[in-house]
Parts: structure tokens; sequence; C-alpha cells
């Protein structure tokens, strides 16, 4: 455990930036599901929105490097070919 008073500071600092970025990633990941559902059930027109929704959230998470961007951009890519496959 930190001794000094600077090092305790930053050891909450870090734990609260921790817990705020595990937020973040977990709405992408939520999102993320919520197009693979639409996709899932069929319906083109939800998961287009969905995925205009997700795209957002995913961008807003590699600009504040929750996850890296080429993470970020397979993401993207990946759920636009899923619904590119349906009918």
């Amino acid at each position: 455990m930190a001794n000094i008073k600077s090092a305790k500071k930053r050891a909450v600092q870090s734990e609260s930036r921790r817990k705020h970025n595990i937020g973040l990633k977990s709405t992408c990941r939520t999102y993320i599901k919520k197009v693979e559902a639409a996709v899932t059930a069929n319906k083109k027109e939800e998961a287009i929105k969905a995925l205009a929704a997700s795209i957002s959230v995913i961008d807003k998470a590699a600009a504040k490097n929750i996850i890296h961007k080429n993470k970020a951009a397979r993401y993207k890519s990946r759920l636009n070919a899923k619904i590119k496959k349906l009918k």
C-alpha cells in the first residue's frame, strides 16, 4: 500500500477511472449485442438503427482510448458485414 500522500491520491484516482472505463466498455458491449440481437431476429431496419447508435458509442470509446482504434474499426466492420448478409 502507498505511504506517500500523492501516491494514495493516485491510487484513488486510478480506481475511480478504472470503474468509469469499465462502465464505458460495458455500454459498448451492450450496444453491440443489440445489433447482433436484431440481426439474429432478422429485423434489418431495427439492426440498421442499432448499428448507427452502436457506431457512435464505439467511436466515443475509441476516442477516449477505452478501446483501441483498430478494435473499434473491427467491431464496426463485423457488425456492418452481418447486416449486409441480411436479406
